[in-house]
């Protein structure tokens, strides 16, 4: 069984996913997609959104990241995923599921379910711009308005060269509204011949055995979940091995928090640090009470200082002076 952490733009970025993976669980990760229009992008951007290239495409933590590429040009797509390679990429993964108007309207991500021989001729160009031992894997969703052609593209993106497939269980419309509809991953999985992994709506042990029963699948990814609950990929691992385990507490998530800001601080500027810290614990009050209280202090807080004594931290020399 493997456990992947999902790539989400603007959440999961390379802070998170150091901290998450620091907990354990997590086979490998994603970055957050890396955006190709009509030309080679530099080193420096693909260093931007997946900097853990510079240290082997590792976390400090030790798990493997993938790169995502996301876009619609086949040629183009493939000279930029050659050169993902070429830094140090391990696997290329294609974007297939983002829901973003923004996104979409640019010909990207899940709007792209509507061409499967767009997913097709995606695939098989970049299978053959990289070297044959980097997997080239793709995520897609059911569909951009239904899932009728959900099959027409897994089969597209299988038959292109895509070494494994993860299927967000719903369609583009849906967004990330409940239910994830598991028995089309199912579906999915019997018209292609390379796993398939399950992704959405797993946010506990529970949903995970719901969704193995009704997908089939051995493998998932997780998403919001493990963001909102950071030792989700454990407490899987630890019931799928039928293993005991405690789940983490608050007191050893704060340390986690503190390292996310101490991070946050030294890589965002002042005027966005504290609005990545809010989003975190915003998400971490689906599982913890002490999230809760913690929100309501910061929620309209922005002051950096303040903000870390709230998470514990001592102030350093500069920010008591400044204090």
């Amino acid at each position: 069984m493997q456990i992947a952490l999902a790539p989400m733009e603007g959440l999961v970025d390379n802070i998170l996913r150091d901290v998450l993976t620091r907990v354990g669980g997590v086979d490998w990760c994603v970055s957050e997609f890396i955006r190709v229009c009509d030309r080679l992008l530099p080193a420096s951007s693909f260093h931007k959104l997946a900097p853990e290239l510079s240290n082997g495409a590792h976390t400090a933590a030790g798990v493997p990241m993938r790169v995502q590429l996301l876009g619609s040009d086949p040629a183009c797509l493939a000279d930029n995923a050659a050169l993902a390679c070429e830094l140090g990429a391990p696997v290329i993964d294609l974007n297939f599921g983002c829901p973003a108007k923004t996104v979409n309207k640019s010909r990207g991500g899940a709007v792209l379910l509507k061409e499967p021989e767009l997913l097709h001729a995606i695939v098989r160009e970049v299978r053959r711009a990289v070297p044959a031992s980097i997997p080239v894997t793709a995520k897609m969703r059911l569909g951009f308005d239904s899932p009728d052609g959900a099959l027409d593209c897994g089969v597209a993106l299988a038959e292109g060269g895509a070494a494994h497939l993860v299927v967000h269980a719903r369609t583009k419309v849906e967004g990330y509204k409940p239910p994830a509809h598991w028995e089309w991953v199912a579906r999915v999985q019997d018209v292609v011949k390379v796993p398939v992994f399950a992704n959405g709506e797993i946010w506990t042990v529970e949903d995970w055995r719901r969704c193995r029963e009704v997908s089939g699948a051995e493998h998932i990814m997780l998403g919001r979940g493990l963001v909102s609950r950071p030792d989700l990929g454990m407490q899987i691992a630890a019931a799928n091995a039928g293993t005991p385990y405690q789940a983490m507490g608050w007191d050893q998530l704060l340390p986690l928090l503190q390292a996310f800001w101490r991070q946050a601080q030294a890589k965002l500027s002042p005027r966005y640090a504290p609005g990545r810290m809010k989003q975190w614990v915003a998400m971490l009050t689906r599982s913890y009470p002490e999230a809760v209280l913690l929100f309501a202090e910061l929620r309209r807080e922005e002051d950096c200082t303040r903000i870390g004594r709230l998470l514990g931290l001592t102030p350093t020399a500069d920010e008591a002076q400044v204090a």
